[in-house]
Parts: structure tokens; sequence; C-alpha cells
């Protein structure tokens, strides 16, 4: 297993126990992440316990479609905003009545980003009763030792992918605790 494996087993870990302390059940909204929040948590055993499930809404009219987000908010506020994030959030909650907290995504891997949005990615965080929170992510694109990928796209999205699922996990066990 990858070091970058085992944080991200450790951090889900730690949310598993967080969730069945509360007793919270948890629902996603991911995009650029495309499920991997979802799988990520799903390779604790006991899980389903605690997760609902994710909704991937990868492209703009699965937002849309599936969730509900308003076209003219999307329109308004780009696609990578906290506007979106919390309403994201805010629409997997309701759509899952079982599910206490809802965790959403949006953001851009890069590389053929705008240059003001490369790397960034927003969180939303609901739940009911609550005021929805954002948290704006910042990606890093390089490997654990520092060594940057700037030369092969692939491997930036990779790495900017996985340092979302670790920001978001970190950030959701912070909220949780």
């Amino acid at each position: 297993m990858t070091p970058p494996q085992q944080e991200l087993d450790r951090l889900a870990t730690q949310l598993f126990l967080a969730l069945e302390r509360t007793g919270d059940v948890l629902v996603l909204a991911e995009s650029c992440t495309a499920g991997l929040i979802a799988a990520t948590l799903a390779r604790i055993p006991g899980m389903s316990r605690r997760l609902a499930g994710s909704f991937v809404v990868y492209q703009i009219d699965s937002k849309v479609a599936w969730l509900g987000i308003s076209a003219d908010t999307i329109q308004a506020h780009d696609v990578v905003s906290p506007e979106v994030a919390a309403s994201m959030a805010i629409q997997a909650l309701s759509r899952t009545p079982h599910a206490t907290i809802a965790m959403s995504i949006t953001g851009h891997l890069g590389p053929a980003a705008p240059t003001v949005l490369d790397g960034v990615a927003w969180l939303g965080i609901a739940r009911s009763g609550v005021t929805t929170m954002t948290v704006q992510l910042q990606l890093k694109a390089d490997t654990a030792s520092g060594t940057s990928l700037i030369e092969d796209p692939s491997l930036i999205r990779h790495a900017r992918q996985t340092d979302a699922v670790q920001q978001a996990l970190s950030r959701l066990l912070e909220e949780i605790c």
C-alpha cells in the first residue's frame, strides 16, 4: 500500500469512528473527485452504517438534473464556487432524508483550467438546521517527496484528486469532532 493510500485509510477510519460516536449518516455530492471520497470511505468495514452514498455529479448537466442546482447559480458564480458547493451539499442532504450531514466538493484539477481556478476546489458541509459552511482548498500537484509533476497532466490530476480526498476527509473530521 502506498503512503498516500495509508493516509487516506487512516483518515477514513478516524471519520468512521467519529460518525459512529455521533450517530451521523453522511451523504456526499462529488464532482472533481468523481466518487473517490465515497470509494475511500467504503474501504472501511462497517462504513455502510454511516455512509448513505454519493451523488457523482461530474458534469454540470448532472448537477442541474440530479441535484437541482440552479443553472443561474452556476452561470452567476461558476461551477467552482462556494455558492455551488453549498448548494450541492444542501441538495444532497435534502434528497437523502436518512442522512444527517452532507459534504460536497467541486473543483478544477487542471491542467487546462482557468488560471485563477487551476487546482482550486470548494467543499460544502451541510447539516439540517445549521448554516452550511464552505471551505476553499488549494490542491497540491506534487508528489509526497515534493517532486513537481508539472510535465505530466495526468499525474497532476491524480495528485490533485488524491489531495482533494485527503483534505476533504480531514476537514469533515474536524467539523464532526
